[in-house]
């Protein structure tokens, strides 16, 4: 509505995730037999459901549910999570952290808004800008800035590793650090293409960051140190002057909306401090969840022997399936699966773009994300992804199996009828 403020426009109107997350609300409420390989819902793993369930069977008879329920928290989070959560990374992952480098927020979206209109936009010292070194990132971030031109990007190097295989590389040569840079940010496993970040890149990443004296921000969502869906050996670590978000959604709690924020003292203070203005508090009940499951160690484990290993194998059956229905006379690779819960298509030579298929495919009741969403801050258009989908492989087997096969058969089908033009 013109009537909006310009902020307001922003925040309001028409965008990716918002298209995204209605669809994924239609379907589950309207059309459940849509095929849901679109969005980042984690799978239903039998093991991690009863896990969660008998913790709150445990909450419900030690009575601290009631106290969970009904009391508000300080707004960097409950004090003794935040103490277990130090305690649990300094002793697990390495990392030199005390409780003062640790904020609880309402979800690893809300925290990176916050982030992002922290250290960039308007400034006494010029317009800052959020870098984006790897390209396609995640869709949620795309909107979240309150001033024009906030984000800028660098396109990577694709490195083909066959003609079934490829990867995004961070392209040094062509990313600048200039005065106007407040932070770069990547996730990692990158949303959308199960990207992992080379031990090279990362460390480079961090001495660019640390040379020019801002943040390296990384997502870590689908990471380390859970639910660490990442099937190589590498790592990143937190050091200071870096921020680092961890979520509690993909080890199946979703519903909880609840992260925590890694970062310098400073960093902390202003996140509980705007969390205070913007949310009052944080949910208790994802604290109360997990906060014992860090003292013995159970989250890592979780990650570890239960949800790295079910992604790893669901990874490998829907490659095949994918193989098998695409077949060898079309042109098409999969990025290198290196982690998180999606397949990352790139239909080369696509006669339609990404969206307009999605659209053929959802009539269809298969619903998947077109690529140019996960393209932003760039100055001029990138056909790549235009070319690419994302695919979560999440879903029952037999639901990923039916929807990659019909859209297997409607890419045969778009290349069929521009053939006859």
């Amino acid at each position: 509505m013109s009537s909006f403020s310009t902020i307001g426009q922003r925040l309001a109107g028409p965008c990716g995730i918002q298209e995204l997350m209605d669809d994924l609300g239609e379907a589950l409420s309207l059309y459940p037999d849509m095929r849901m390989l679109g969005g980042g819902q984690p799978a239903a793993i039998p093991q991690v459901q009863a896990l969660w369930r008998q913790r709150m069977q445990a909450m419900l008879e030690e009575g601290s549910l009631d106290r969970t329920l009904l009391n508000y928290d300080p707004p960097a989070g409950n004090p003794q999570f935040r103490e277990t959560f130090a305690a649990f990374l300094k002793r697990e992952c390495g990392w030199e952290v005390t409780s003062e480098n640790i904020v609880v927020m309402p979800s690893s979206q809300s925290a990176f808004f916050l982030l992002f209109n922290l250290l960039a936009g308007e400034t006494l010292q010029g317009k800052k800008r959020i870098l984006f070194p790897l390209l396609p990132d995640y869709i949620g971030y795309a909107n979240q800035a309150l001033t024009e031109g906030q984000f800028t990007a660098c396109l990577p190097r694709i490195s083909e590793h066959g003609p079934r295989e490829f990867k995004y590389e961070v392209d040094f040569e062509r990313l600048k650090i200039t005065p106007d840079i407040a932070a770069l940010c990547v996730s990692c496993p990158t949303n959308p293409t199960g990207n992992v970040l080379t031990e090279t890149e990362f460390y480079q990443l961090r001495d660019l960051a640390r040379h020019h004296g801002i943040p390296l921000m990384i997502d870590n969502a689908y990471g380390h140190p859970f639910p660490d869906v990442i099937h190589g050996p590498f790592r990143p670590r937190w050091e200071p002057g870096m921020i680092f978000s961890i979520s509690l959604s993909k080890v199946g709690l979703p519903g909880v909306r609840t992260s925590v924020v890694v970062a310098d003292p400073a960093i902390v203070k202003a996140l509980s401090n705007m969390n205070a203005v913007v949310s009052l508090a944080n949910g208790n009940v994802g604290q109360a969840l997990v906060g014992p499951l860090l003292r013995d160690d159970t989250m890592l484990r979780l990650g570890r022997e239960v949800i790295q290993p079910f992604y790893k194998k669901r990874s490998d059956l829907a490659k095949g399936i994918l193989t098998q229905a695409l077949g060898d006379d079309l042109p098409w690779a999969l990025h290198a699966q290196e982690g998180a819960f999606f397949l990352w298509l790139w239909l080369k030579d696509l006669p339609i773009p990404a969206a307009e298929l999605y659209q053929r495919l959802k009539a269809r009741k298969v619903l998947v994300i077109p690529g140019h969403y996960f393209a932003f801050g760039l100055d001029e258009p990138w056909l790549h992804p235009q070319q690419c989908l994302r695919l979560t492989y999440s879903q029952p087997t037999t639901v990923v199996q039916e929807g990659l096969e019909i859209l297997a058969d409607e890419v045969k089908k778009a290349r069929a009828e521009a053939s006859l033009r």
